[in-house]
């Protein structure tokens, strides 16, 4: 591809300059989106046949990684449009003609598309069940009503992917392309988390939202509609490398402060203390550690969901336990926005909140290790001929 040909130092630099001013305010942050889509990443993943540069899985994590080491709100946003391409490459799903004006628009402003699955009284669909939101046939097309929760992006979208239950009989469920600002849609501000300001993860109201016919993705039997959490562990584990860029921030904001910190008392930079020494070991040991997990994973593990899934959850947990040991380490400079580690640490927080959460990711692998278990019990014994062979093989 692709990445190697852009300037991510350039890219990193501009939306980094822009993060700490949209976690104040948490308004979109149009200006590190518009760094990302003047970079050419936002499209990297748009299928050879529509004249893209077809990025991999392993190429989108490591922009997201670089992204993430600026700001990971935009990383995010900027994901959830990487993710659609790369899934229109991979299996043609969109209506033709609908998706080639979407990548003609590209080229002059940017498109941004995320999925609106979660509801308020469903909750995550990775734990299982159907939306509520209808859609409804009418003459021209659909109609489609409903609440959606956590739209990440929703103020900056240009298109709602919304996840419906037909009012057919048998049900059919399935995506609806919805482009922002059509009558019946209420953007409703009330994200207010601890990390992640920016990403503006609001609540969306659709009222009676008319789309034409065809502009539907997977539209299939309700029966066949939930959602498949082993399929989605390779980009589930790609979003992950957002939050090992933040964690590099981190790393590279605590090493900085070590060589420049020089007490009175001292005479030197803390950097030289054993103290420091050890903990920037064991901050690289955790932070260095889960790149290697997750980029290992995703070069050499895409055919495997339980070795994603183990590789998200092990790196999720070690970069979380980075960042919290950088800030206790630092005291009240490590709590200060001055310094950025804490925005950092608030961010950082939301690395295993993504679906499937940790709970249900952890019954994935339980349920995996007990099949293999169970059927090792019942296999037959080998003969003690094929065993020798066996030992003489691997010996």
């Amino acid at each position: 591809m692709s990445h190697n040909t852009i300037d991510l130092t350039d890219v990193v630099r501009k939306v980094a300059d822009a993060a700490p001013a949209a976690d104040a305010t948490g308004a979109f942050p149009w200006a590190g989106i518009r760094a990302v889509h003047a970079s050419g990443l936002l499209e990297s993943t748009v299928g050879t046949r529509f004249g893209g540069a077809g990025a991999s899985l392993p190429e989108v994590g490591r922009i997201l990684a670089a992204l993430g080491r600026g700001d990971p709100s935009v990383a995010l946003i900027s994901a959830m449009t990487m993710f659609t391409h790369l899934g229109e490459a991979a299996r043609s799903r969109w209506p033709e003609t609908l998706y080639r004006r979407l990548l003609s628009e590209a080229k002059e402003r940017p498109i941004l598309l995320n999925a609106a699955r979660v509801e308020p009284d469903l909750g995550s669909p990775a734990r299982g069940g159907l939306p509520e939101t209808l859609a409804r046939r009418t003459p021209h097309g659909w109609s489609i009503t409903g609440k959606k929760r956590f739209v990440t992006g929703a103020l900056g979208l240009t298109h709602f992917l919304v996840w419906a239950c037909t009012d057919e009989e048998p049900r059919r469920v399935g995506t609806f392309v919805v482009p922002a600002g059509l009558p019946g849609i209420d953007i409703i501000e009330n994200w207010r988390s601890l990390g992640m300001r920016a990403s503006g993860s609001h609540d969306v109201e659709f009222t009676n939202v008319e789309v034409p016919r065809e502009d539907v993705l997977d539209l299939v039997d309700a029966a066949a509609g939930t959602q498949d959490n082993r399929a989605h562990a390779a980009m589930t584990l790609a979003l992950t490398a957002i939050y090992l860029g933040a964690a590099e921030a981190a790393q590279e904001a605590f090493v900085r402060f070590a060589h420049e910190r020089v007490p009175s008392n001292l005479g030197y930079p803390i950097a030289r203390t054993e103290r420091f020494v050890t903990l920037a070991g064991e901050i690289d040991l955790l932070v260095a550690g889960a790149r290697q997990i997750i980029f290992d994973a995703l070069d050499h593990g895409l055919d495997s969901p339980e070795t994603l899934i183990r590789a998200r959850l092990l790196a999720g947990r070690q970069i979380r336990d980075a960042v919290h040991l950088a800030v206790g380490a630092l005291g009240n400079p490590g709590l200060s926005a001055d310094l950025g580690i804490e925005r950092h640490f608030r961010d950082i927080q939301s690395v295993l909140v993504h679906a499937p959460q940790e709970d249900t990711a952890i019954s994935i692998l339980g349920r995996a290790a007990l099949e293999r278990g169970e059927k090792a019990r019942h296999a037959p014994e080998p003969s003690p001929a094929l065993a020798a062979r066996a030992v003489l093989k691997t010996g």
